[in-house]
């Protein structure tokens, strides 16, 4: 959601404002619709702030070309609208009455419209229509001269979640920054400190972080910073190292980050199962799952709480664990989960995915269980996110990180860890050796085989010319690739604004079949599996209406050919593992008709990478 930059070096810089701004770059793929700084110069003796609406480009001509060299601390921000239209009024940073208290703020204030009419009762006068002005005027309110202290004094006022950054003229040089449920770090540079809501502004700074946690304030100085709770208790924080690069956070000769991200998973698949696969034994190994073995062991049931993509990864595992490991399991929205009555005993383990590890509604059902004593796992993308700490247990996916903001290689990183908790457990219970075998061998090939079909794309990219201008489709698929059918018309409506339903084949006689006609088609995922067949009936029931079909099927099925519009072949795999082979041409298809339709690609209109408000 909304991009939270602070910077504060040690000597004045004179181009501080520009390092600033590079590292707000950086968290663009986040989604935006407006940004704005705010910093002191120490020259003029006052607090300079610029905003503008639209692309950062737009916000860099405002400046026009002004270095500001005295500009120390800084604060930075990128606004996804959530209380207030899109205004240069309410975009961030924000000030009080007497514009002494700036800030940017990520999260949302639940009890904003109450505080507010308190404050104009004392006489404080608003100028936008956001929740994040309370903040600052709460804050001016409790000022006298110490900056962290009226931040302590405001935050346990707030109802909601906030990762906040804070200056002050009349308390200069010092930057003030506190964290709810709304992700926050410090990057430890040679001589700056740059604060950031995400690991990928400080890159080209450091690699050293440390995570705030819920609840904490650090005050950061040009020499030094301090850690300390709301009640004033001291931290001494452990660094810990981003295991990424800069290099890996940009587009190496790509036009686009998703084209990147979808030509990577070959690579990231195969980072995903590194060290974890033991063939001979047929056999998985999850370090991050190694202490809670035992307790795995005694689980008869499994929840998978997720949100978007991820929760389609989810609906893949639950075939996958039901049929190999015999474990009864159920897959919920993130954002549905924790309001309902869900009875669940010790004998649960409930698992939540999120690539970012910071997605709010995923991490509120999370608390929820961890209140209730139930065993939680996570898998996460993010090294030191905030779901990757709070879990009891978890696995990395060791994809890299993802920019573009339509999930691409997370998904299929996701699909793979699954497919080894499958093994991992299957093998704990009723998987025999010899099935376990053939499971590993076939994961230690779907890196190849995805590369195969990525060496295919021209042909993709030529369907994709001749679907573009349709503006409606279905997505058709059954058993294992019914998620697929799910993830795969998210992907189209994602990127290129057009409508898609993702169905079960076997439910589209029971009412999207009125929709089909010539103008309408449907992309349909039908490999050699066992049910093929009953796939290929809905398929005639298409053609029988003059609909128009794209089918997606095993390399050697020719007959297919007499029946369908177009195909797209994958190679052949076991029939648990051709979810992460569908959905790599229907990637490319969503991504391909976005461009030739002239959308923005990496980042969506309305969109946000990590969405931490709920």
């Amino acid at each position: 959601m909304c991009g939270i930059v602070g910077y504060i070096s040690k000597k004045d810089r004179p181009n501080s404002l520009k390092l600033g701004m590079e590292a707000l770059k950086r968290l663009e793929y986040r989604g935006y619709d407006s940004a704005g700084f705010a910093f002191w110069d120490k020259d003029k003796k006052q607090i300079i702030s610029e905003k503008a609406v639209g692309k950062i480009s737009k916000l860099e001509e405002k400046i026009n070309g002004n270095d500001y060299p005295s500009a120390n601390p800084i604060i930075l921000h990128t606004r996804w609208a959530t209380t207030g239209e899109v205004t240069e009024e309410n975009t961030h940073p924000h000030h009080g009455c007497k514009k002494n208290i700036w800030l940017v703020h990520n999260g949302i204030i639940e009890n904003y419209k109450s505080l507010k009419e308190r404050l104009k009762k004392e006489g404080h006068k608003f100028y936008s229509d956001t929740d994040t002005e309370v903040i600052a005027h709460l804050i001016e309110k409790f000022f006298d001269g110490n900056l962290e202290s009226a931040v302590k004094k405001t935050l346990p006022l707030i109802k909601g979640t906030y990762g906040l950054a804070v200056i002050a003229k009349d308390d200069p040089g010092k930057l003030v920054v506190a964290r709810l449920s709304s992700p926050l770090l410090i990057g430890l540079g040679e001589d700056e400190y740059v604060v950031a809501s995400d690991p990928s502004a400080v890159l080209a700074h450091t690699k050293k972080v440390i995570y705030l946690e819920d609840g904490e304030v650090a005050v950061i100085s040009k020499d030094s910073f301090e850690i300390t709770s709301l009640t004033g208790k001291q931290k001494i924080p452990t660094p810990e190292t981003i295991e990424w690069s800069l290099e890996d956070a940009q587009k190496g000769g790509y036009p686009h980050f998703m084209l990147k991200e979808i030509m990577e998973q070959p690579e990231s698949i195969k980072n995903s199962m590194i060290g974890r696969i033991l063939e001979a034994e047929g056999e998985a190994k999850l370090g991050g799952l190694s202490f809670i073995e035992d307790d795995l062991r005694k689980i008869e049931r499994i929840i998978i709480v997720a949100c978007g993509t991820a929760r389609y990864a989810g609906l893949v595992g639950e075939y996958m664990l039901e049929e190999y490991a015999g474990i009864p399991v159920e897959v919920d929205s993130g954002s549905e989960f924790r309001y309902r009555k869900n009875p669940i005993d010790k004998k649960t383990a409930v698992i939540f995915i999120s690539q970012s590890g910071e997605t709010a509604d995923t991490l509120a059902g999370l608390r929820e269980m961890k209140n209730r004593g139930i065993l939680t796992i996570g898998i996460t993308n993010v090294i030191g996110s905030s779901q990757s700490r709070e879990t009891d247990a978890g696995v990395y996916n060791h994809a890299g990180p993802e920019i573009g903001v339509a999930s691409t290689k997370a998904y299929t990183s996701q699909l793979t860890i699954l497919a080894l908790l499958t093994l991992m457990l299957g093998r704990q219970r009723q998987l025999s050796l010899v099935m376990g075998q053939r499971i590993t061998k076939e994961l230690l090939n779907i890196p190849e085989l995805v590369r195969s079909i990525l060496n295919n794309e021209s042909k993709i990219k030529e369907i994709a010319k001749k679907y573009k201008d349709f503006n409606n489709f279905l997505y058709l698929g059954r058993k294992y690739n019914f998620p697929t059918a799910l993830e795969g018309a998210l992907k189209l409506k994602e990127i290129s604004y057009l409508h898609a339903e993702g169905y079960a084949a076997g439910e589209m006689k029971h009412g999207p079949i009125a929709l089909i006609e010539p103008n309408f088609p449907s992309l349909v995922i039908c490999p050699s599996d066992s049910v093929y067949n009953k796939v290929i009936s809905s398929i005639e029931q298409i053609k029988c209406r003059k609909g128009k079909v794209i089918a997606i099927a095993t390399e050697g099925n020719e007959e297919i050919k007499k029946l369908v519009d177009d195909v797209i072949y994958i190679p052949k795999t076991l029939e648990m593992l051709t979810p992460i082979l569908s959905i790599i041409p229907l990637q490319l298809l969503a991504y391909y008709i976005g461009v030739l339709r002239g959308t923005d690609v990496d980042k969506p209109r309305n969109l946000a990478k990590s969405v931490t408000v709920e």
